[in-house]
């Protein structure tokens, strides 16, 4: 059973005490509308100050060592570090322990969030979380060392993937083509030419809180960085599989943005790193014995087979990012439900970018008296329908598959 904003409020309080040793007065909690999945319990709390805080409990062992993953990530965010970034990121102010599990206390950072699939095209969302990301692969590289964080040289980002192929071949469920597709890309030399950088290991755009500047939609914070490492920034380039309308944009911003030497194959890579995640699945369902994840993995991976049959290989440098999104387009929609990205900010509707504003729910009396009501989130007002818990359009297959795997919360 799901804890209640007034059980969660009372663990923030002890995490709290247990931190600072004073006493912190909660004077409303309201459940947060995430995790479809149900991988925490949430709740947005209010101070007396006027501060507003989020307390997390996770509900599985794996969803434990995400946020212990998540909470030593960011402890490697010093405040030297945070001053270089040019938006927020979460600060861990407590923990205790409910039910077995431990209830971590972060800041809130307020702001919208867009889908990958909802970013649309030209200067905004796409160009803000495009120089957002170039400016996280600018960070020096010591900031991941010095916390004890994986690293990864070019070589071993090669000899990852090429073990990732041997495990989605040995469950004899993979396709040959993609088999032979992916071989050939291990395989060229040329492709594997890069420079590591501070990665989030493949970071969603939902990910990115966003507020209007002026008008202009521009990142105000970071919420997740549980994969904070070093390794191949393609794979921070991965999701824009799943945003065919702002593709191009997301790449001449990261470029602009980026202090780097070009890299020529970064959107090879960032392409592979897509349709691999496919083979992520395909694996998660083996090593999990989940035969219906297993069979969903497999209907995803025949689709793509068929889909990059006639096309150039990966690396060739004859395939357009037009050809990449219209490959994974082409995908048919899992019959698996995604992970929700909803968390603790409000729908995003990209026909009114110019229109936004902070709707926040006011706080309750009393955490004591009453139990407060959930806070209510916005539906995106450009829907034309209600979206399926499952989607059905193909432009959506990438995007399910990615969120399914890496289980973005």
């Amino acid at each position: 059973m799901a804890r209640s904003p007034l059980t969660l409020a009372a663990a923030a309080t002890a995490a709290l005490s247990q931190a600072s040793g004073v006493r912190t007065s909660i004077t409303g909690a309201a459940a947060l509308s995430e995790d479809v999945g149900h991988r925490y319990d949430s709740a947005l709390l209010h101070l007396d100050d006027g501060t507003r805080l989020v307390v997390r409990v996770p509900e599985s062992d794996e969803a434990e060592a995400d946020a212990v993953r998540e909470t030593t990530a960011l402890g490697a965010l010093t405040p030297g570090v945070r001053a270089m970034l040019p938006f927020r990121a979460p600060e861990t102010l407590g923990t205790s322990r409910v039910g077995g599990r431990t209830a971590r206390v972060q800041t809130y950072l307020a702001g919208y969030r867009v889908d990958a699939a909802h970013v649309p095209p030209g200067r905004g969302v796409a160009t803000a979380i495009a120089a957002a990301i170039a400016g996280i692969h600018e960070l020096p590289t010591s900031i991941v060392h010095g916390a004890g964080l994986p690293a990864r040289t070019a070589a071993q980002v090669r000899a990852d993937t090429e073990r990732l192929l041997d495990r989605a071949e040995s469950t004899g469920r993979l396709p040959f083509g993609l088999l032979r597709r992916w071989s050939r890309a291990v395989a060229l030399d040329a492709l594997w030419n890069l420079e590591p950088t501070v990665i989030l290991g493949g970071v969603d755009p939902a990910s990115f809180t966003l507020t209007d500047v002026e008008g202009v939609p521009t990142v105000a914070g970071l919420l997740h960085w549980g994969g904070l490492s070093v390794g191949d920034p393609a794979e921070d380039l991965r999701w824009v599989a799943s945003a065919p309308d702002a593709a191009a944009d997301v790449v001449v911003a990261y470029a602009a943005a980026s202090g780097r030497a070009p890299d020529a194959m970064l959107a090879e890579r960032a392409r592979l790193h897509a349709e691999l995640e496919f083979a992520k699945w395909l694996v998660h369902g083996h090593d999990t014995a989940s035969e219906s994840v297993m069979t969903d993995a497999v209907a995803l991976l025949e689709s793509l087979d068929e889909s990059v049959r006639d096309e150039a290989p990966i690396g060739s440098g004859t395939v357009s990012i037009d050809d990449a999104l219209a490959a994974l387009g082409r995908v048919p929609a899992s019959t698996t439900g995604a992970i929700d990205t909803s968390m603790q900010t409000d729908a995003y509707d990209p026909g009114m970018l110019d229109g936004y504003e902070d709707d926040d729910a006011a706080p309750a009396a009393s955490v004591v008296d009453q139990e407060t009501e959930a806070l209510e989130f916005g539906d995106w007002a450009g829907a034309q329908a209600e979206t399926p818990a499952e989607e059905s359009d193909p432009d959506d297959a990438a995007k399910n598959a990615l969120r399914r795997w890496t289980g973005t919360a």
